[in-house]
């Protein structure tokens, strides 16, 4: 008892909750549900009537919500549930009542239950797509009208509604069935009928599905359905539908006019005869149709949309290929304009795009006078001095018509209309462009293109927006650049380029802009001067530099492939390459482009030709970095470039790891190179890490002499000043020196005067014991080569001799004599080596 308290709660709750809209559908439907289904389960053996007849309700409301949310499946069960309950209900009200009428009121009672869970049953199985089912449902709920009349407008609706779903899915054999069951049903008791305006619909609609089931086999049912349909209701869609099947048929033009006599007596809007005249003239009819549309204007000589139909018989006279009719109607639209028979604003418009379509139609066939003469009547419709963007664009086409048939001063004409109408229209610039080219008049178009360019940067607000967008700018900017170029007008072309190359969104029309553009400039680059080259030079870094930015974002275009990515990186690389090389005489921009081409290459595959071009353009953008260095003044600057150089080195030498595990490089120089470099840019930064890499150089053993010898130069190169290094790398490159198997007494000697220069600085007297040992080591090691080759250079050994000298007397300067006399001792012993110079000095 307490579950079936909750049970019709929880029902109740739901009825108030669907009135105040607090739920949804499907949630009332839920509710309904668990509602339902805890009153099932209460039911006992012999339930009285009333929970029999409160079962019955809820089953059947269950089942229709399912349905009305579209979960049709779910709705069976309750459904069978409220059949079997009806069933119980009248065997309950049978077995309490003898009388013959009781019996009937009763039976009455529960078959209009039944009707409704029946209909409900068929709206279930329909939605399941079980059409025999609902079509059997639908039969039985029909066989009980006789005595429920009151349900015919219902089930004819719903017969009706089974059309429509059916015909919107094209199951026409389907669809037609339930329409005639709709029309029938709708038919059986006049009193509780639809309707003759229902009726009617039905009819149209039936008469719709056999026409686009099959025109030809139904024809006969079709045209019966609509004659029937208008007879129930006049309606001018009933009328339209029937000259429709009747042109579809085939049907003669005595037969049609008669189907047009049937409703020409009948109030129709003018829309409609419009539609009708558009039917007839659409399926060939001409004949009907023209006369047809001489009638109308006489039904509405007081409607201001009478300009409708002259605008649709000017179509059709076009259409059929009747120009000179057509002109005629026009001119007498013309004449009507100024005569006070003006056309509607929207009639009008219409009529100008009539025009323009038909000047557009002879200019395509290059018939440009008499596209002259269809835009001459859009201009009719103008007066005076009036300003409107639409006659700027008409004196526009007109201009490119005069163009074309070399009548340049008309042409000037037009486009000075079109300038007072629309002066900052793109179009109406590339209209002054063109003539400008034709006039030869460089200076002119070059303005023109400037302009061109600024408007499509950012377009005027007086623009109409559907005719310029960033498309239709880029495509006017590349039209110029093509028109300059044929008129060997280059520096028209690289500016229309370039203004080209900042609004294409399509990557591969930006980069054949670009090869354009770079082309167009090396060309005038190499036909200048050297003074007037900085600039142009740097054009070309910036359509690089725009070129790599736009390989980067091109990841996101669907269209730009990565094949194609690569070829055009190739390409570029390639270009920058040679481009460095070729400005090898302004080492920043030769390094500006070996940068650029090693950022180009990244977006190539990492094969060796491509590793080995990366080397080789970081390597290159290093010495150059290095080399500019050297040259400045300003230490900001110096610091600066130092470090630019490092960082190319660091990456040089990653991808110099990869590059070696493709191959032999043994005779390569990049080791050494990049050890130089280093060793450089680090010195001159005063960089902490210098001696780590130096710790290095130390332990290999195959370092070269030279190598050594140049590192010792940058350790006291300036701003650096590294003595110990420098020392340190003297003192390895003479011990390689000794190693040799025959010294080469020249470089010997260079080695050691660097080395003895170094270690005893000129003008010091005071100096440590130990340090003249080192050095006295150094002259005994001279002593020694020079006594065992006559090819020691002479002003060499005259040098040691002079130091040897000079130290001694500096030793007895500061009373150090037994110094001083080794010293000056080691001095002579050099005299006797030395060739026409030793009278000199002995």
């Amino acid at each position: 008892l307490q579950v079936e308290e909750s049970a019709v709660s929880l029902w109740n709750w739901t009825v108030t909750k669907h009135t105040a809209a607090a739920i949804s559908d499907e949630q009332r439907a839920k509710l309904r549900f668990v509602a339902c289904r805890l009153i099932c389960l209460c039911e006992g053996s012999d339930p009285p009537e009333g929970t029999i007849r409160r079962q019955i309700l809820m089953s059947m409301k269950t089942g229709k919500g399912w349905i009305d949310v579209g979960k049709p499946g779910l709705a069976d069960g309750f459904l069978e549930n409220a059949v079997s309950s009806i069933e119980k209900l009248y065997a309950k009200l049978r077995k309490g009542s003898e009388d013959e009428a009781d019996i009937q009121a009763h039976r009455a009672d529960v078959e209009k239950s039944l009707f409704k869970v029946l209909s409900y049953q068929a709206e279930s199985v329909f939605a399941q797509g079980d059409f025999q089912k609902a079509m059997m449902c639908v039969q039985r709920c029909k066989d009980m009208l006789m005595i429920l009349p009151k349900e015919t407008c219902y089930l004819s609706i719903l017969c009706y509604n089974f059309g429509v779903e059916t015909y919107e899915r094209k199951r026409y054999e389907q669809s037609s069935f339930w329409l005639s069951q709709s029309y029938d049903i709708g038919k059986m008791d006049m009193k509780y009928s639809v309707g003759k305006e229902m009726q009617a619909k039905v009819l149209r609609l039936l008469a719709m599905t056999y026409f686009e089931w099959d025109c030809t086999l139904y024809l006969d049912k079709a045209l019966k359905a609509i004659s029937l349909a208008n007879q129930e209701n006049l309606h001018p869609a009933g009328f339209f539908l029937k000259v429709k099947i009747l042109l579809k048929s085939g049907a003669s033009d005595e037969d049609i006019n008669s189907a047009l006599a049937e409703f020409t007596q009948l109030e129709m809007s003018l829309d409609f005869y419009l539609n009708t005249a558009k039917l007839l003239l659409e399926h060939g009819r001409e004949s009907v149709g023209f006369d047809f549309l001489k009638s109308v204007p006489e039904r509405f000589e007081s409607s201001p949309d009478l300009g409708k139909i002259t605008l649709l018989h000017i179509e059709f006279l076009l259409q059929n290929k009747r120009e000179l009719l057509a002109k005629q109607k026009i001119e007498e639209v013309i004449i009507g304009h100024y005569t006070g028979k003006q056309l509607l604003p929207e009639a009008l418009n219409q009529l100008h795009i009539i025009l323009w379509d038909r000047a557009a139609k002879h200019y395509e066939e290059k018939n440009y006078s008499e596209a002259l003469h269809w835009y001459n009547y859009s201009v009719s419709f103008y007066t005076p001095g009036q300003i409107d963007q639409n006659l700027a664009k008409l004196q526009r086409n007109m201009a490119s018509c005069y163009l074309h048939l070399k009548q340049l001063d008309k042409a000037k004409e037009a486009v000075k209309q079109a300038e007072r109408c629309d002066p900052n229209s793109i179009f109406t610039k590339f209209s002054v462009y063109k003539i400008a080219v034709m006039e030869n008049d460089a200076d002119k178009a070059m303005e023109a293109v400037i302009e061109m360019g600024k408007l499509a940067e950012k377009p005027s607000e007086y623009e109409d927006k559907l005719r310029v967008d960033k498309n239709t700018a880029s495509n006017l900017l590349s039209l110029v650049a093509q028109i300059a170029l044929e008129n060997d007008q280059q520096i028209v072309a690289i500016k229309a380029l370039e203004y080209l190359s900042e609004h294409l969104q399509d990557c591969q029309q930006l980069f054949a802009a670009l090869k354009c553009l770079v082309r167009l400039m090396l060309s005038k680059v190499m036909a200048e001067n050297a003074e007037k080259r900085d600039e142009d030079i740097n054009s070309m870094l910036t359509y690089l530099n725009l070129a790599h930015k736009k390989l980067g974002e091109s990841f996101t275009e669907d269209k730009f492939t990565g094949d194609m990515r690569i070829l055009e990186a190739h390409w570029f690389r390639k270009v920058a390459w040679n481009l460095a090389v070729q400005f090898k005489d302004n080492p920043e921009k030769m390094r500006d482009f070996f940068v650029l081409s090693f950022k180009l290459s990244q977006f190539c595959p990492s094969d060796k030709a491509v590793l080995v071009a990366q080397k080789t353009c970081l390597l290159m953008a290093a010495a150059v970095d290095l080399e500019m260095g050297r040259q400045q003044v300003a230490p900001s600057e110096q610091t600066e470039l130092f470090s630019e150089a490092l960082q190319h080195l660091q990456t040089c030498k990653e991808i110099w790891k990869v590059l070696k595990l493709t191959g032999d490089f043994a005779k390569d120089p990049t080791d050494t190179l990049l050890l130089l470099y280093e060793f450089e840019a680090r010195s001159k930064l005063n960089d902490p890490t210098l001696h780590n890499l130096m710790e290095s150089v130390w332990e290999q053993p195959q370092t070269e002499i030279k190598t050594l010898e140049i590192i010792a130069s940058l350790a006291m190169e300036p701003p650096a000043r590294y003595p110990v290094l420098c020392k340190k790398a003297l003192k390895s490159a003479l011990n390689l020196h000794r190693k040799q198997a025959v010294i080469d007494a020249v470089k010997f000697s260079k080695c050691l005067h660097s080395l003895i220069n170094i270690s005893l600085p000129t003008g010091l007297t005071d100096l440590d014991t130990c340090v003249l040992q080192e050095v006295w080591d150094y002259f005994e090691d001279a002593l020694s080569v020079v006594s065992s080759t006559d090819a020691y250079p002479e002003m060499e050994i005259l040098w040691l001799m002079t130091r040897a000298w000079n130290t001694g007397i500096f030793q007895y300067t500061v009373g150090k004599y037994k110094e001083a006399e080794q010293w000056c001792g080691l001095g002579m012993r050099f005299l006797n080596h030395l060739g026409s110079l030793k009278k000199s000095y002995e």
